[in-house]
C-alpha cells in the first residue's frame, strides 16, 4: 500500500511539473495579472475580430530576445491604454495558425486592428510612449471616420460583406496589356500567376477576390492566366502556381509572396508593403515659376537648396550635393515634403527674399508657400545636418520668418550636366584702340 502511494505521489508530481511547465512556456512573457491581453486561437476572434474598438496584437515567441525586450514596454503601454485601447498578446509558438493566418514572418510584429478589414502594421518605436501615442491617434482617427459616417460597427457591416458579389476587383492581365497597365506605371502591384487547372489556384480564389476588393483604392491586385500568356509566364521565372508577387517601385525585379493564401494575411502583406514601395519625390531644377507652383504650392514643406556657381563647384561638386539631396527625400520619402533647387544667382528675387546670397552658397530654406513662411539651414549642407534639418523642419515652430510673399520665379535655361566655361573676350591693345583716334587726328 505505501508503495502504491508513493508511486500516485510521483505521477502527481510529475503531472504538476508539465501543468506547470506548460502554463509558463504558454504566457513566459506575460502573466496572469498583466494588462496584456492573452491571445490564443479559440479567443482571437471574440477578442480581436469581433471587437468594436482599436486592438494592438503583439505576434512574439518566447525565445525571442526582441520580444522579451519590448515586453516591458508592451507592458506599460496597455496599463496607460487601458479602458481605451486594447493591447493583447499572442505566443506565436504556440498559436501557429494565427501566425499563419496573418503572415508573420519575424517576432515581434505588431498589427494592428479595427481601423478597416485588415490589420495594419505598426512601424514605431518599441517604447511605450511611441506606442502609446499611435494608438491615441487611431483612436482618434477612428472616431472622426465614425463622425463623418465613413465607418460604421463591424457587426452591422459584416452582412453587408457577406451579401456582396459584385464582380471582382482583380484586374484580368496579359501580355497585351502587361506593359502598360503594370510596367509602365506608377502603381504598386500585387500579381497571381495562376492555370486554370490548379487545384490551388481554384482553392484561393475567393480569398484573392476579398483581398481585392478590400483593398481597393489602396494597392492594384491583377491575375494572369499562364496557360494564355506563356511568354509572361517564362519571364518571371515562373514553375510553380499559384505564384504572387508584388511589382513595386522596381517593376524589373518583383518580390515574391511567401506568406499565407488567405485574404487577411494577402491584405496585411499589401498594406505594410505599400509604405515601403513609396517613391521618393525627384529633385527637380527651378527653372520656371510652374515649377515653383507644381512642386511646392501644395507641400506641406518645400526645401528650396540654392547651389554654388557651376564654375565654382564643377558638375562634380554640384552632383555631390544633388546626391545629398536625393538621400533625404528618399529617406523621407513617406513626407509631403518637395525638393527644388537652383544655381547661385540664377534667382536673385528668391534669395533677397529668404536671406541667400553674398558667399553663402551652397544654402537650404524650408519654405512653405501657402503660409508665406521660411526657415533657413543653420548647418552645414552635408547629409546629416540637413537630415536632422528636415526633420525639425517637420516638427516645425523653429526658426521660422514670415515672407511679405513669395516673389515670382525667373525662367531660366536648365543645367545641361556639364562643366561650366569661361566666356573668352576678344584681346586687344591699348596702343590699337589708340592708334584708331590719332589716324582720325591724322586725316582732319
Amino acid at each position: 500500500m505505501g508503495k502504491l502511494v508513493s508511486t500516485l505521489a510521483m505521477v502527481i508530481a510529475a503531472l504538476l511539473v508539465v501543468v506547470l511547465c506548460g502554463a509558463g512556456s504558454a504566457s513566459a512573457l506575460y502573466g496572469p495579472s498583466s494588462d496584456v491581453v492573452q491571445l490564443t486561437s479559440s479567443n482571437f476572434k471574440n477578442k480581436v475580430l469581433g471587437a468594436e474598438g482599436i486592438v494592438l496584437v503583439e505576434f512574439y515567441a518566447n525565445w525571442c530576445g526582441h520580444c522579451k525586450n519590448l515586453a516591458p514596454a508592451w507592458e506599460k503601454a496597455a496599463t496607460s491604454l487601458k479602458g481605451i485601447v486594447t493591447v493583447a498578446a499572442v505566443d506565436a509558438d504556440t498559436h501557429k495558425d494565427l501566425a499563419q493566418q496573418y503572415g508573420i514572418q519575424g517576432f515581434p510584429t505588431i498589427k494592428v486592428f479595427g481601423l478597416g478589414k485588415s490589420p495594419i502594421d505598426y512601424q514605431g518605436a518599441r517604447e511605450a510612449k511611441a506606442i502609446v501615442d499611435y494608438a491615441l491617434q487611431q483612436v482618434k482617427t477612428l472616431a472622426l471616420d465614425r463622425l463623418n459616417g465613413k465607418s460604421g460597427s463591424k457587426k452591422s457591416s459584416s452582412k453587408k460583406d457577406k451579401d456582396s458579389n459584385g464582380p471582382s476587383a482583380s484586374t484580368e492581365l496579359s501580355s497585351s496589356n502587361f506593359d502598360k497597365l503594370v510596367v509602365q506605371s506608377d502603381d504598386t502591384w500585387l500579381i497571381e500567376f495562376y492555370a486554370p487547372w490548379c487545384g490551388h489556384c481554384k482553392k484561393l480564389a475567393p480569398e484573392w477576390k476579398t483581398a481585392a476588393k478590400n483593398l481597393k483604392g489602396k494597392m492594384k491586385l491583377g491575375q494572369v492566366d499562364c496557360e494564355t500568356n506563356k511568354d509572361l509566364a517564362q519571364k518571371y521565372g515562373i514553375q510553380g502556381f499559384p505564384t504572387i508577387m508584388l511589382f513595386g517601385v522596381d517593376k524589373e525585379n518583383p518580390t515574391l509572396y511567401e506568406g499565407a493564401r488567405t485574404a487577411g494575411a494577402i491584405e496585411s502583406y499589401a498594406i505594410s508593403q505599400l509604405e515601403l514601395n513609396v517613391a521618393a519625390p525627384e529633385v527637380v531644377e527651378l527653372v520656371g515659376q510652374d515649377v515653383l507652383d507644381k512642386e511646392c504650392g501644395s507641400a506641406a514643406i518645400c526645401f528650396v537648396s540654392f547651389l554654388p556657381d557651376i564654375l565654382d563647384s564643377k558638375a562634380e561638386g554640384r552632383n555631390k550635393y544633388l546626391a545629398t539631396l536625393r538621400n533625404v527625400a528618399e529617406k523621407y520619402k513617406r513626407n509631403a515634403y518637395r525638393y527644388v533647387w537652383t544655381a547661385a544667382g540664377k534667382q536673385p528675387d528668391l534669395e533677397k527674399a529668404v536671406g541667400v546670397g553674398g558667399f553663402g552658397y551652397p544654402a537650404m530654406v524650408a519654405l512653405n508657400v501657402k503660409k508665406a513662411v521660411y526657415a533657413p539651414l543653420r548647418g552645414a549642407f552635408e547629409q546629416e545636418p540637413v537630415m536632422k534639418f528636415v526633420a525639425e523642419a517637420g516638427k516645425g515652430g523653429r526658426g521660422i520668418v514670415p515672407l511679405q510673399s513669395v516673389p515670382p520665379v525667373l525662367t531660366t535655361e536648365p543645367w545641361d550636366g556639364k562643366d561650366g566655361h569661361l566666356i573668352e573676350e576678344d584681346e586687344f591693345s591699348l596702343d590699337e584702340l589708340m592708334g584708331d583716334d590719332e589716324t582720325k587726328n591724322d586725316e582732319l
